[in-house]
C-alpha cells in the first residue's frame, strides 16, 4: 500500500477573515494519520469557477455559505450539479440552526460560524479519509 498523497483543500469566502480561520484552523495536517495538505484560496466564486473548469486537483471544498454575492450553498450546489465524480463539499453556514439548508445543497458535511479549529479540522478529515484511502489501494 503506498503512502496517501497530499490531498488539495479549496477554499471560498469573500472575507479575507474567514479563509485565514480556516487556514489556521486546518493547519500543516488536519490528523496525524492523514498526509499535509495544500490549500487555494478563493475570494470570489468567478475564481474558484475558472480553477475548476481548468480541471486543476481538488480533493475537498470548504465554501462559506455566508459569501457574497455568490454564497457558498449555490456553489455547493453548482458543483454538485456540475462536476463529474464531484470532490467532497463542507459548508461552513451563519448559525449551526442553517444546517437543514446544506442538504439542499447537496453538501457532504456542515459546520457553522464561528469556526471552531477542532471542529473543522475532524470534518476535514472525515471528508478526506475515505477519498485518500481510495486512492492508495
Amino acid at each position: 500500500m503506498s503512502s496517501p498523497k497530499s490531498p488539495v483543500i479549496a477554499v471560498y469566502s469573500d472575507d479575507s477573515t474567514v479563509r485565514q480561520s480556516i487556514v489556521s484552523s486546518l493547519g500543516q495536517k488536519v490528523a496525524t494519520d492523514l498526509p499535509g495538505h495544500t490549500i487555494v484560496e478563493f475570494a470570489t466564486g468567478a475564481a474558484l469557477h475558472l480553477y475548476v473548469d481548468e480541471k486543476r486537483p481538488v480533493d475537498l471544498f470548504i465554501l462559506d455559505g455566508e459569501a457574497v454575492p455568490e454564497g457558498g450553498m449555490g456553489i455547493a450546489r453548482q458543483l454538485k450539479d456540475e462536476v463529474y465524480h464531484c470532490p467532497p463539499v463542507l459548508l461552513i453556514t451563519g448559525r449551526p440552526s442553517d444546517a437543514w439548508l446544506a442538504t439542499w445543497s447537496l453538501a457532504d458535511g456542515v459546520t457553522s460560524h464561528p469556526i471552531d479549529p477542532f471542529t473543522l479540522a475532524g470534518k476535514v478529515a472525515e471528508l478526506l479519509r475515505p477519498r485518500l484511502l481510495a486512492t492508495t489501494n
